[in-house]
C-alpha cells in the first residue's frame, strides 16, 4: 500500500433544507440523502479514487450499517482487512444540514470510533510498515492519533495530521512530530485562539504554531484556496472557481488528493494545486464520497477549468 488511513468511518445522514429550523420550530425540507462519510473514510476514498493504493485501520458498528460501510470501502478500491467490528457498539453517525448557500451544518455521534485503540494499530502493523504515508484525524481516540504519530515515527512513515474536529487539549508536540499539520481555518482559530478573518490574520495564527516546531503547516480556507507555511516559506494557491451544490466533505477531498499527489510526485505546490481543483469539482455533487470524481473524471473537470 502507498496510504494508511488510521481513523473514522461514518453514516452520513443529509438534509438538505431551505430554511434552519428556530429553537421549537418543525418545517418541511426539500430533499434527504444517506451516504458513507466520516473523515478517515473520506480521505481513504478520495485517494483511493484518484488510483492510490490505500488501506484503512478503522472500526464500524456492530449494527444495520456496518456491511454497507465495509462494502463501499472495498467497491471504491479501499483496503479493508483492518476495518474490525466494535461488539454491542452502534457505527458512527453524522447528520449533516446543507443549506440553499450549499453551506453544512454537521454533529457527529462517535460511536465504533470510540473503540478503535492502540492494539488495532499493532495487529495492523505489518501493514502499516509497509506505507509511505499514514494520514490521521480527531475522530478516533486521541491516545491512539498519539501511539500511531510514534509508531509512524519509529517506523520512518510520513504522517498526515488533520486535527479535525479541532480540540483545544491536542498535544501540539505530537503535532510537531508529523510532517504536515492540515487544519482549515475554523480549527485553526480554535487552536490558536486567535482570529482567521483574513489572509494576514491566518499567517499570523499559523506562525505561533509554526513557532512551536511544526514542519509544515497546510491550511486550508475554503472558496479563498490554501496556504501551505514551512519556515520562511509562505506559498498560496488559489481557488479553482465552481458553482457550489454541496461543501460537505470538500476538506476530506483536498487531503486525500493531496496525499495521493504527494506520494506519486513528491512535490508540495503540485499536491496542493491538485487537491484544491479536486476539492472544487468534490463540492460541485451532492454529498461527500458520492461526489469526489475518479481519475478520469478529475481530468475532465481540469481540461474545462
Amino acid at each position: 500500500m502507498d496510504i494508511a488511513v488510521i481513523g473514522s468511518n461514518m453514516v452520513d445522514l443529509i438534509t438538505y433544507t431551505n430554511q434552519m429550523p428556530k429553537a421549537g420550530e418543525t418545517l418541511e425540507a426539500p430533499d434527504f440523502a444517506i451516504g458513507c462519510g466520516g473523515k478517515g473514510a473520506n480521505q481513504a476514498v478520495a485517494a483511493a479514487k484518484m488510483g492510490g493504493s490505500v488501506m484503512m485501520v478503522s472500526k464500524v458498528g456492530d449494527d444495520l450499517f456496518a456491511p454497507n460501510t465495509v462494502a463501499n470501502l472495498k467497491q471504491q478500491g479501499v483496503d479493508t482487512q483492518f476495518v474490525t467490528t466494535a461488539p454491542g457498539t452502534s457505527s458512527g453517525v453524522a447528520p449533516i444540514f446543507v443549506d440553499d448557500q450549499s453551506q453544512n451544518r454537521i454533529l457527529i455521534i462517535k460511536g465504533a470510533n470510540q473503540q478503535l485503540k492502540p492494539a488495532d494499530i499493532d495487529e495492523a502493523a505489518e501493514g502499516l510498515k509497509a506505507c509511505q504515508l499514514i494520514i490521521l484525524q480527531l475522530e478516533i481516540p486521541l491516545e491512539t492519533v498519539y501511539y500511531a504519530i510514534d509508531f509512524a515515527r519509529q517506523h520512518d512513515i510520513k504522517v498526515i495530521l488533520n486535527p479535525a474536529p479541532a480540540v483545544a487539549n491536542l498535544d501540539i508536540d505530537y503535532a510537531c512530530k508529523c510532517d504536515f499539520f492540515m487544519p482549515n481555518e475554523t480549527e485553526l482559530e480554535i487552536l490558536t485562539g486567535m482570529p482567521v478573518g483574513t489572509d494576514d490574520e491566518v499567517i499570523r495564527a499559523g506562525q505561533t504554531l509554526l513557532k512551536r516546531g511544526l514542519k509544515n503547516l497546510i491550511i486550508t480556507l475554503g472558496a479563498r484556496g490554501s496556504l501551505w507555511m514551512a519556515g520562511d516559506t509562505l506559498h498560496q494557491v488559489a481557488p479553482t472557481s465552481v458553482k457550489a451544490v454541496d461543501t460537505s466533505g470538500a476538506g476530506d477531498a483536498f487531503i486525500g488528493c493531496f496525499a495521493h499527489t504527494l506520494v506519486k510526485t513528491g512535490d508540495i505546490p503540485t499536491a496542493m494545486a491538485q487537491a484544491s481543483a479536486y476539492a472544487a469539482c468534490s463540492v460541485t455533487g451532492r454529498g461527500t464520497q458520492r461526489s469526489y470524481p475518479d481519475a478520469e473524471t478529475f481530468q475532465r473537470f481540469l481540461n474545462l477549468n
